[in-house]
């Protein structure tokens, strides 16, 4: 990586970090605050009633205050991941950090505490202190053996779960992967010799609980930065360290790598050398987790053990072990169950939960969130992806059950099936539900075309798409303007190496794309020499040829100029008796979580016919994102409570869906309103055939859903992913104006996913 391009991630970094307002969180209400009567409620004298309803019985701040759902992240900052000891103030990125994971993955709302003590003693003080404000602790980057006193102090004094990630969630995602691994390998955990390195916090942790998975305590063999840790050895001890010490002669990771089944590395980087991989068992499991280097990288391992299971703390490598896949489910279970602690019948079920949910590669859950996405259990699939779906439902789930077995939990839930779904049914509510659409994505190598290649969205998407997926760009546009840009924008991509250009000024390909043109359009009015003129100017068509002639496999254009100026050359080169535009779909990510929006932008006035297509298509599409679609006709009328008008357009759409069986609910004509409300569709209309409120919005008119989505956008902060254009296989999209590079890159993604057809 260049000096440039380092300087471009760190500015990129800190802008994320400071606008369009410092930092990452906020505080909202949630409930209205509007009229003196709702402030009588809120404040005094409304406010009292709840106080003297916790004061009565303690266990009512869980119905009247947030309490509930409430996680303190809590650190003094000696010990940052990669960083070490920073202090309290500087941390607190991190910890907001921590915060949204928290919010993001298990909806847990989460306040940062920085808090400036280094005495252990006197933080556990003043953690303890806090108490009453939380639902649960979460102690992160505290440095060993400190972090081993706070938390004890603590969990002794606490009556809410205390959880020190650091150790216990690195723990138990390592413990996941272990048990798969060992069961890829064939071996049992009170059989296998474990050599590790690295006796901080999350070391020490992990072997505490691999003891409780059945390894035996005179098969682990811990060495640090003095070598290994014996009986006798006075530097650099503590009482975790001394626990695991071995009385031998040997001194070295050398001395004892010999025949160890599986190498756990919590250190450095360089640790374990290939001479060390082959002194170790036939299929040898190795995890090297230090970060950003770890103890030995997997192609070294490899190489000396090619059939080595492999385990990094590295997205960009097979089997991450990363806490996201514990932390936030193991304390949604633990809070909805009001557990006093989090024990170790809740930390194995949390292990549980994970393992096999990587061996349950089948899953239609699963299948629909990472469509195209081979989730096959072995070697180089040995624990669950971070945006996995099914977690917070397992992995929760599990958690509370073992809670409440274990005599832990003050609030049991009675039906955890019904909490299972619940949890099921929120995955999504969120802006991570791009995510699964990134994952699909990444199972191929699907070639994108940029018509307005020169432009500096289009420049920092490519940028991303080569960071962040498997995709490889293709840019429209003049090579010397894209390397001009892409230097003053800071960016260390460049044309020609890091990604193909076609350079409408001077293409050896010209002669071959204007004959393609003017044979696919010399019978509607193109001559030679118009034909000439367009391959010379017109970048949207050049990239439809481009498609048409399988030298890429998809088109993203429209950054500037008019959306139906755009697609009217799509339809003419790619449009057939196949594919042909059905309409523009539009995802919107709000809080409460998506909605889709149709048509905004192909059918200005859609006939009855059309918008069955739209329905039909809008279906299919929303089933890529793992969502099971329910359709509504939204109009003025309501019902058939208007003769004439967009109503009758729409119940003429609603004749068409009925002549046939779908596969999909769907429902109308009817008000937005009644759409998003069930309880109001239920009033109006109590046998409609609609459940839930309706995910996809169709309108009789562009003008009405175009705005729609517009004043979603702009009043609700709504974010769009699209338009989709449906009805042309996933080979071309155009895209509005105010598209940003973060945009783009979602539509790279859907255009990326590898697709037989998807309407």
């Amino acid at each position: 990586m260049t000096d440039s391009h380092k300087d471009s991630l760190r500015q990129a970094a800190l802008t994320y970090h400071e606008y369009p307002k410092p930092g990452k969180l906020e505080i909202r209400a949630t409930k209205p605050l509007a009229n003196g009567r709702d402030l009588a409620r809120a404040y005094s004298p409304g406010v009292a009633e709840a106080c003297l309803e916790i004061k009565d019985d303690a266990a009512n701040a869980s119905r009247y205050t947030a309490r509930s759902n409430l996680v303190a992240v809590v650190t003094n900052g000696s010990a940052v991941l990669g960083l070490g000891n920073i202090g309290a103030l500087a941390s607190k990125p991190v910890m907001e950090g921590k915060a949204v994971l928290f919010k993001k993955f298990a909806d847990i709302d989460c306040f940062d505490l920085e808090v400036d003590e280094k005495d252990p003693e006197k933080l556990a003080d003043i953690v303890c202190a806090l108490g009453p404000t939380f639902g649960a602790i979460n102690l992160e980057d505290i440095k060993a053996p400190d972090c081993f006193i706070v938390e004890k102090l603590c969990r002794e004094r606490m009556d809410i779960p205390v959880f020190h990630d650091d150790q216990h969630g690195t723990a138990i995602v390592v413990g996941a992967a272990a048990t798969n691994a060992l069961h890829v390998a064939g071996k049992k955990f009170e059989d296998i010799k474990i050599v590790s390195t690295g006796g901080g916090a999350a070391g020490i942790a992990c072997l505490n609980l691999l003891l409780k998975l059945g390894v035996k305590r005179k098969n682990i063999w811990l060495c640090d930065i003095h070598g290994l840790v014996y009986k006798g050895r006075t530097e650099d001890m503590n009482p975790q360290k001394e626990a695991f010490a071995q009385d031998t002669t040997l001194r070295t990771l050398d001395d004892v790598i010999e025949g160890a089944d599986m190498f756990l590395g919590l250190s450095g980087p360089n640790v374990l050398k290939p001479g060390h991989v082959k002194k170790m068992t036939d299929r040898p499991i190795v995890f090297a987790l230090a970060n950003p280097t770890p103890e030995i990288m997997p192609d070294e391992a490899r190489n000396a053990a090619p059939n080595a299971i492999i385990a990094t703390g590295r997205s960009d490598f097979p089997n991450q072990v990363n806490n996201v896949l514990c932390f936030p489910f193991i304390f949604r279970g633990a809070l909805d169950v009001g557990a006093t602690e989090i024990n170790d019948a809740m930390q194995i079920a949390c292990v549980d939960g994970i393992a096999e949910l990587a061996r349950a590669t089948t899953s239609a859950e699963a299948a629909a969130a990472y469509q195209g996405e081979q989730l096959n259990f072995g070697a180089d699939y040995l624990i669950p992806k971070p945006f996995d779906p099914r977690l917070s439902g397992i992995v929760s789930t599990a958690v509370a059950r073992a809670a409440m077995e274990s005599g832990v939990a003050t609030r049991p839930i009675k039906d955890l099936h019904a909490y299972k779904g619940n949890l099921d049914a929120s995955v999504f509510k969120s802006a991570l539900l791009m995510r699964p659409v990134f994952e699909a994505a990444a199972t191929a190598s699907r070639r994108i075309v940029f018509a307005e290649g020169e432009d500096e969205r289009v420049l920092r998407a490519a940028q991303a798409i080569l960071e962040e997926t498997t995709e490889h760009p293709i840019l429209i546009g003049r090579p010397s303007v894209i390397d001009r840009r892409c230097e003053r924008l800071g960016l260390e991509i460049r044309p020609g190496r890091d990604f193909n250009v076609v350079n409408p000024e001077d293409d050896p390909r010209y002669r071959d794309y204007w004959g393609s043109y003017h044979d696919l359009m010399k019978r509607r009015g193109v001559t030679p020499d118009l034909a000439k003129a367009i391959m010379r100017t017109n970048s949207t068509a050049i990239g439809a040829v481009m498609v048409h002639r399988d030298e890429a496999d998809s088109l993203i254009c429209g950054t500037f100029g008019e959306y139906r100026w755009h697609l009217n050359y799509v339809t003419q080169v790619l449009g057939n008796h196949e594919y042909r535009p059905h309409g523009a779909l539009s995802l919107m990510i709000l809080e409460d979580g998506p909605l889709f929006i149709a048509d905004t932008h192909v059918h200005s006035l859609p006939t009855p016919e059309q918008l069955a297509e739209v329905a039909i298509g809008a279906a299919r599409h929303v089933r890529r994102f793992g969502i099971e679609p329910n359709v509504a006709f939204c109009s003025q009328s309501q019902f058939g409570n208007q003769a004439e008008g967009s109503g009758k357009r729409l119940r003429a759409a609603l004749e068409i869906l009925d002549s046939k069986a779908r596969d999909f609910a769907y429902e109308g004509e009817m008000n937005v309103d009644t759409a998003l409300d069930p309880d109001l569709r239920a009033r109006l209309l109590p046998d409609n055939r609609m459940q839930g409120a309706a995910n996809i919005l169709i309108f009789a008119h562009a003008d009405a859903a175009s705005g729609v989505r517009n004043i979603l956008k702009m009043k609700a902060g709504g974010l769009e992913v699209g338009p989709i254009l449906m009805g042309m296989g996933n080979r071309a999209h155009v895209v509005n104006q105010g598209i940003t590079a973060r945009g783009l890159l979602n539509m790279a993604a859907i255009a990326g996913t590898p697709v037989a057809h998807y309407g």
